[in-house]
């Protein structure tokens, strides 16, 4: 019989595993309380790409901490309560901001995002969602030199990992982007950036594949764990209503949920969570983006989408669940205004989504220390979307005994799981 494992979170990271497991002869339970693609990876600025190696906790965040002070800024907002309460990560975070510790997260997550982009071009191909593709890369803005002249460390970074960068002037951003207002002075454009025009619809196409190739879906909510291995062996999932599913591996990619579950057999996890907004609008006199844009100075991406033109706001450092504050998204919105012709918004509302940050920026791939069966795969920041099938590529050779094609060793669960 087929080895059975039951892969808890049906966002991409999870998703991709699940596919993956499959393709390797395991019989599959996928559970989640929402169909795939509803829940985190829904919402984000749909980019594939190496530029995402960098951190935000690197050397620059020394050099801004007293701009962040005033907890006004666009691209960072903070609740000091949570950071008061989370010392311990919140200490580490900082100290991962030196510069060798941000060289070493940033060649691991090259590899990770390098192997991931392969990963989805193929899941593109079998999935059928190759339409919502688009390969013109992606573009950080600046509004002053002064502002273009603070972001040399992620250029330095770009070009020591040798991306395709191509630096432009106002004229050249113009030539690119014509609807854009001419309040840039420079730009670093990402050329061999991709971008998604739906990200919540292509994760659902992923787990549409996954069902397809004969694998399971539970939408149930999990409450907790329970380990087997002194009784019959394996794991037990419990979900609401009391139902419960028994596998012999588990894995846990419940993105931010995580710890809350790992927490119910004993396991503590050093969690910061990167919560962000987004919404789309309308576009007025035909203004259009080939690419998506991120405005440095405006601290918000602004993305062309199937649904509009999605607007996403920088980092909110909060708990997980705690109420959406929306003084950081409606700041967003009048600076995009200012660089794009925007109309009325398509929703109603703002969405707001969690990103699960460890302290070094990396997540975590790969076997729970003395736990047999129970594997990880979680803490991909705000880069999920663009790290999850290679993650998924990784965890599998893992447990399938093989040699992954990058270094797991970054990522491995005992740099916080004791």
């Amino acid at each position: 019989m087929a080895r059975q494992v039951v892969v808890l979170g049906a966002g991409i990271v999870g998703v991709s595993a699940a596919l993956e497991l499959l393709d390797r002869g395991y019989d599959v339970t996928l559970m989640d309380r929402k169909f795939p693609g509803e829940e985190t990876s829904y919402g984000n600025a749909g980019v594939w790409t190496r530029s995402s190696l960098v951190p935000i906790n690197n050397p620059t965040l020394w050099k801004n901490l007293p701009k962040f002070v005033s907890n006004r800024t666009t691209a960072l907002r903070y609740y000091l309560p949570f950071l008061m309460r989370n010392l311990n990560w919140t200490f580490r975070f900082l100290m991962n901001a030196r510069q060798s510790k941000v060289l070493e997260t940033a060649a691991a997550l090259d590899q990770l995002i390098s192997l991931s982009m392969q990963e989805h071009m193929r899941l593109l191909a079998a999935s059928g969602e190759q339409q919502r593709l688009s390969e013109k890369g992606w573009m950080f803005l600046y509004r002053t030199q002064s502002g273009f002249e603070a972001s040399q460390f992620a250029r330095d970074i770009f070009d020591h990992f040798e991306l395709d960068t191509e630096i432009l002037n106002a004229d050249q951003i113009s030539d690119l982007e014509p609807s854009l207002n001419r309040i840039f002075t420079a730009a670093t454009w990402i050329k061999d950036a991709k971008s998604i025009d739906n990200p919540g619809a292509l994760v659902a196409g992923y787990g549409k594949l996954f069902l397809a190739k004969g694998g399971k879906f539970v939408q149930k909510t999990v409450q907790s764990l329970s380990d087997l291995s002194t009784t019959s062996g394996g794991w037990k999932v419990i979900a609401d209503g009391g139902d419960s599913f028994v596998s012999d591996d588990l894995v846990v990619a419940l993105g931010p949920w995580t710890p809350h579950i790992l927490k119910s057999i004993g396991i503590d996890v050093p969690m910061g969570y990167e919560r962000g907004y987004h919404m789309h609008f309308r576009s007025a006199n035909g203004g259009h983006l080939q690419r998506p844009i991120c405005d440095a100075s405006g601290g918000y991406v602004l993305a062309p989408m199937e649904q509009g033109f999605r607007l996403t706001t920088g980092v909110e450092l909060d708990a997980c669940d705690a109420p959406g504050k929306l003084n950081q998204f409606e700041q967003a919105v009048s600076s995009a205004k200012e660089a794009f012709p925007l109309s009325g918004p398509v929703e109603n509302s703002p969405w707001m989504g969690r990103r699960p940050t460890l302290p070094d920026s990396r997540p975590i791939i790969g076997a729970a220390p003395k736990r047999k069966g129970l594997w990880l795969a979680f803490g991909h920041q705000h880069i999920g979307f663009c790290t999850g099938p290679g993650t998924a590529r990784v965890l599998a050779d893992l447990m399938t005994g093989q040699s992954p094609p990058i270094d797991a060793k970054p990522f491995c669960a005992e740099r916080y799981l004791r």
